[in-house]
């Protein structure tokens, strides 16, 4: 029989799971992983919507995908246009980004499918008699891993030709150059960290949902159990 069994820190641990699967999934499509030098949206330096000086804008830099601004000179309007610059795995621009999009999507893949299995968890707390919440926080600890491997590479491929053209000349393996990190490196690593408070949280997911209230409830025939 089936015993639907919710208490706050399954809940909170399934939650949890879903976030951060979902953060690292949008940081890693995302292209806002580096932001470029500072550029002029078109040869004029003057602004035909309000007479003043152009705004600069700054281009974006992720791991397959960029954002650049080009002009409509006709229509004097300006189109913030992003997409993947690389159409093949191979034409991304650094090894070291290859290696990354690698062990990020390892990861990744690795949180999507936990965070689909922990919904199921209120029904199901245990797979061939191992725990459903050991096995998850185990497989969330070596996604985390894969996070780790994949952002300590990453700074690497700084000093590709793409990354050069976007944070100028001085820009090489682990030094910037005039460029500056963008929101989804830093979501990627908030989603790492928080990868392992899941692993660990797990933990407490299985104590909370195997503990001496739920075993009396279950003797007691409820099919529905919610605990604080």
């Amino acid at each position: 029989m089936c015993h639907v069994i919710v208490t706050c820190r399954s809940m909170l641990w399934t939650l949890l799971s879903i976030v951060v699967a979902f953060a690292e999934l949008i940081a890693f499509m995302s292209a806002d992983w580096l932001i470029g030098r500072a550029k002029l949206s078109g040869p004029e330096e003057v602004d035909n919507r309000t007479g003043g000086p152009q705004e600069p804008y700054r281009p974006t830099l992720g791991i397959y995908g960029r954002c650049t601004r080009i002009s409509h000179m006709q229509f004097s309007r300006r189109d913030t246009l992003c997409g993947p610059y690389a159409e093949n795995f191979s034409e991304i621009a650094s090894g070291f980004w290859q290696a990354t999009a690698i062990f990020l999507a390892m990861g990744i893949m690795i949180l999507c499918t936990v965070a689909f299995v922990s919904v199921f968890t209120m029904c199901v707390q245990s797979i061939m008699k191992k725990s459903i919440f050991n096995v998850c926080g185990l497989l969330q600890g070596i996604a985390g891993l894969f996070l780790i491997l994949g952002l300590i590479l990453y700074p690497a491929g700084w000093g590709c030709q793409k990354a050069i053209s976007y944070c100028g000349p001085y820009a090489s393996a682990y030094k910037l150059g005039d460029c500056s990190l963008g929101w989804a490196f830093y979501t990627a690593i908030g989603g790492t960290v928080l990868t392992f408070i899941c692993a660990v949280f797990s933990a407490q997911a299985e104590i909370a949902t195997s503990s001496d209230k739920v075993q009396e409830e279950i003797e007691e025939g409820k099919n529905l159990i919610c605990l604080l």
